[in-house]
């Protein structure tokens, strides 16, 4: 909606699905900086004219530096339904990644075990079992290539910290712009090319299926990999 900061993609009732850009936190920290959370608080409140604070439910996060698709709950009925459904892997999430080197197989899927240090906020793949590690698991499929990069289509199975950059980087291909998990360099603006492409999930009231889809950031090599529709 123009002039309320969101990209929204879906609303009704009890959803609001939004496009976050790179470099927004998704829900409110210790600090100033703005979050996706309070601007659909304060689109909330404005649009449906709120005396008070607007309910707004956060049952997933995707990374600052990643941009694309998340859902916020607009009740407390759906957030529980949602927090369940999250937990319980009862949905898809399919993201868009953009990395430096070609995959060595057009398409794998990767077990790993991740390790995650509190120090530095950062993961560390092994390809087998390691102290306090988890397993890790996606697939991906290699979609298209440019003179330098390579974009995949990403499904994490499991939803570890920092899995698909982490585990990506481990096959040698890390994604563009993500200094910490290999790339040579960073990207102007910050960003990562790490993109929640597609969700997939049970709608918590209708219980209709639903998928949304996030069209990539504006970006010339983005959109040079997903064409004129974006």
């Amino acid at each position: 909606m123009a002039g309320s900061g969101l990209d929204i993609i879906f609303e009704d009732n009890h959803l609001l699905v939004v496009n976050k850009p790179s470099g927004m936190l998704v829900q409110t920290d210790r600090s100033a900086d703005v979050s996706l959370e309070q601007l659909a608080k304060e689109y909330i409140r404005v649009s449906k004219q709120k005396p008070g604070d607007a309910f707004i439910g956060v049952p997933h996060r995707i990374d600052r530096p990643t941009s694309g698709i998340v859902c916020l709950a607009k009740t407390s009925k759906a957030l529980v339904r949602l927090n369940a459904m999250f937990a319980e892997r009862r949905m898809k999430k399919v993201y868009w990644a953009i990395v430096t080197a070609k995959p060595p197989k057009e398409t794998d899927r990767l077990v790993h075990y991740l390790r995650k240090n509190e120090d530095t906020n950062l993961s560390k793949a092994f390809a087998n079992e390691a102290k306090h590690s988890k397993r890790s698991e996606l697939t991906y499929e290699l979609l298209g290539a440019s003179d330098r990069y390579f974009l995949v289509e990403v499904n994490p199975l499991t939803g570890r910290h920092h899995q698909i950059r982490a585990q990506l980087t481990f096959i040698g291909c890390p994604i563009k712009g993500d200094l910490k998990y290999g790339a040579a360099r960073s990207n102007p603006d910050g960003s990562i090319c790490l993109h929640a492409r597609r969700l997939s999930l049970e709608h918590p009231t209708t219980k209709e299926m639903m998928e949304f889809t996030a069209k990539v950031p504006d970006d010339a090599l983005w959109r040079h990999f997903a064409g004129p529709m974006g």
